[in-house]
């Protein structure tokens, strides 16, 4: 496999195709478009449950790291008790208690990610990419992880699918915290160089399928490893 600094070398030197330079971006806008639309009741109903099951904002704003190392605002259904992130660390195991009862259920079926529509209509994410991460991680990239800064990050990836149950594995480390930085992080990024190396509307498809059916079929995800 490629390391990370080859593909950023050939992604900046090669000619990238349509789908890389025209139609990924084309599909991001007409789809978020269009979800916003037909989901905005389902997006209404789950803001009123939001504010009427905890006290608190209805939204939840973090700075995450995006293309080319600028920092956006990513946009989720707030699933924990209000100033959750001022409490306790920046990553959530299993059995967490600042996770609300009504926010296990948006992050079950990835609900809480729906508002990230917004995030991909204005150019900040794409739904396949790379999952955008904090500040403090990023810092400590190397060279060839920071490659994974060369393309929009997504709603969705390789790494996503594999760590569905990332929660899980979490809760079973002593310092979770330093499980995810120094095991999990490690391996996500090279999930995400790997499907750097591989982008294509086949493969695009093809993730938010498998995306689509961990959140169903519990039996066809492999935990994360």
């Amino acid at each position: 496999m490629e390391t990370g600094v080859e593909v950023a070398t050939r992604l900046r030197n090669e000619q990238k195709g349509f789908y890389r330079r025209t139609g990924k971006r084309l599909i991001d806008v007409v789809v978020s478009s269009v979800g916003l639309v037909l989901l905005s009741p389902l997006l209404a109903i789950v803001g009123i449950l939001v504010k009427g099951t905890s006290r608190g904002p209805v939204m939840f704003w973090q700075d995450r790291v995006g293309r080319g190392g600028r920092l956006f605002r990513i946009a989720k259904f707030r699933s924990m008790v209000a100033g959750a992130h001022k409490i306790g660390p920046s990553i959530t195991s299993s059995g967490d208690a600042r996770v609300t009862r009504f926010g296990a259920v948006l992050r079950k079926f990835k609900i809480d990610e729906f508002p990230q529509l917004w995030n991909v209509l204005k150019g900040e994410m794409s739904f396949v990419g790379p999952r955008p991460e904090l500040p403090q991680y990023v810092a400590n990239y190397t060279p060839e992880q920071r490659c994974v800064l060369c393309v929009r990050p997504g709603i969705t990836d390789i790494a996503s699918i594999r760590y569905r149950h990332e929660e899980e594995v979490l809760g079973q480390s002593e310092n979770p915290e330093d499980f995810y930085r120094n095991v999990v992080l490690p391996h996500k990024v090279d999930l995400n160089l790997e499907y750097i190396s591989n982008i294509s509307l086949f493969f695009d498809m093809k993730l938010t399928f498998q995306t689509l059916q961990s959140l169903f079929i519990e039996d066809s995800v492999q935990k994360g490893r």
